[in-house]
């Protein structure tokens, strides 16, 4: 692919732009974002212990991989990363029967997903991507 760079800057830019945005918004309220989730989650079988401490990484997280994303950085492992996140809250949605936020979770991965083959399809072999 002739001009690779910026192509896969403008591939990236939305997604980017998605995780930045919910984390941003969500850090200058962290308690209420976690009381939310908190209470979001009482009729899922996993346990407070681990939902309250997920709740005040996951902004934090998804900050810093929209960031990461914008910013071309450690791309792989960034995508790897965005990854992960999503399955952990597609576990999250199912668990609490949330379908409607469980399509948009899966509706990110899947592009990040094509991010990822993009990447590996079209990167050039001389790339410091």
């Amino acid at each position: 692919m002739k001009d690779f760079k910026t192509a896969f800057f403008f591939l990236r830019l939305p997604i980017a732009v998605s995780l930045l945005g919910h984390g941003l918004v969500r850090l200058p309220k962290l308690q209420t974002f976690s009381d939310w989730m908190v209470t979001t989650m009482e009729k899922s079988m996993i346990p407070a212990a681990l939902i309250i401490p997920f709740s005040y990484v996951l902004p934090i997280a998804e900050a810093i991989i929209g960031i990461f994303l914008l910013i071309n950085f450690k791309i792989k492992y960034t995508l790897y990363s965005a990854l992960v996140v999503m399955s952990i809250l597609i576990f999250g949605s199912c668990s609490i029967e949330n379908w409607s936020a469980t399509e948009s979770q899966l509706l990110h991965s899947f592009y990040l997903f094509g991010l990822f083959w993009f990447y590996e399809k079209f990167k050039p072999e001389t790339s410091n991507l």
